[in-house]
């Protein structure tokens, strides 16, 4: 956990969580511990327990403005308390955890950190929304060689403003610094959601029937997934990105989570799917609960994004591959029935969406028409 009050606590190395010592034990730690003046120390050995200390003081204020009412604990201590949020009569708790991947190497070497912390909080609430619930605790991971505060900060204040667009409290963390371990530069992150939702409200794909419609949400790009194929063009064609293109290649992941509780709060839901590693075709199967249906895909019923043009043109990628990597311009799917699909339409645009009819539920052995594809169970 990350925070503490200098005053009262000592920082444990590499953490960023707090330990109290009563002021005299600190005073006799201090006396009878004094490091020599040519012996072996913590920061000689590549941990400088002054940047992180630093860095805790440089993020706090991000993220104290993330806090719900239901936290129970101050900043520091080694876990964070949290109440249930109020009004669920059967609260069901949902987790869920992910990482950036190697989208990170490519912010990494253009210096573009400000929001790979949403690329991280999104792909961990994006899935925990997928079950209907509310994510409201987040915690990070982020492990680096040797601290830079200065990229760490940028990282860690645009998780923070990351877990405000999802309403979730950045509720702790940690800073792991391991020198030998990273390459100069390097740093990862992994990512930690809680949310909840009333228990006969759980959204798992049962009651998705043949006829069911397919809402598609639109991605920024490929959000956090398919990169080590994204790189992998970029080397071998010899490609240094311009602005425009980092722009789209490294446009944050969209977090859904506002938007789509709304939505289920005014129409009944059937199914939702995240897209992402694997792309649309993996996901898809992921929503449907029972055998014998499949999702109809019109795939002209949305243009993609340039981006994604691109990389299949650059290295010559063809289609089933696209579709079982990236998420092609389509970042989140919503399956409801049709009758409900007018008023969907328009609360999800009313909320700012780019909500596009996709598809359909059909029996799996429906033969795909010309611009379709099957997805079965």
């Amino acid at each position: 956990m990350r925070f503490a009050n200098a005053e009262f606590y000592l920082k444990r190395p590499g953490s960023r969580c707090a330990e109290f010592v009563p002021h005299y034990r600190r005073s006799q730690a201090l006396l009878h511990f004094a490091p020599m003046g040519n012996g072996l120390t913590y920061r000689k050995a590549g941990v400088d327990i002054d940047a992180g200390n630093e860095l805790v003081e440089r993020i706090r204020p991000a993220c104290k403005a993330t806090r719900r009412p239901e936290m129970l604990s101050g900043l520091g201590g080694f876990a964070a308390l949290s109440e249930i949020p109020a009004g669920y009569e059967r609260p069901v708790l949902v987790t869920g955890t992910d990482g950036v991947g190697t989208k990170l190497k490519l912010a990494i070497e253009t210096d573009r950190h400000d929001y790979v912390g949403q690329d991280l909080v999104a792909m961990c609430v994006n899935d925990v929304l997928v079950t209907g619930a509310e994510p409201f605790l987040f915690l990070d991971y982020y492990a680096t060689g040797a601290l830079n505060v200065d990229v760490a900060e940028r990282v860690i204040k645009g998780i923070a403003k990351a877990c405000g667009m999802a309403g979730c409290t950045l509720a702790g963390g940690e800073t792991a610094e391991m020198p030998g371990f990273y390459s100069e530069g390097d740093y990862d992150l992994a990512g930690f959601c809680v949310g909840v939702v009333e228990h006969d409200k759980i959204i798992q794909g049962q009651s998705i029937a043949i006829g069911d419609r397919l809402i598609g949400l639109a991605s920024s790009g490929p959000h956090s997934n398919g990169y080590a194929l994204i790189r992998r063009v970029l080397d071998q064609q010899g490609i240094h990105p311009d602005t425009r293109l980092l722009d789209e290649l490294l446009a944050p992941t969209r977090i859904y989570v506002k938007p789509v509780l709304e939505l289920i709060d005014t129409v009944a839901v059937h199914g939702m799917v995240h897209i992402t590693g694997g792309g649309i075709l993996e996901n898809l199967p992921r929503m449907l609960a029972s055998e014998g249906v499949a999702a109809l895909i019109n795939l002209d019923a949305w243009q993609r994004p340039d981006v994604f043009s691109w990389l299949q043109q650059a290295g010559n990628i063809d289609e089933l591959e696209m579709l079982r990597t990236f998420n092609c311009g389509i970042g989140f799917v919503i399956c409801l029935p049709e009758a409900k699909v007018a008023t969907a339409i328009e609360k999800l645009a009313d909320l700012g969406e780019t909500p596009i009819l996709i598809g359909e539920i059909v029996r799996s052995a429906t033969e795909p028409e010309a611009g379709q594809i099957i997805v079965p169970a």
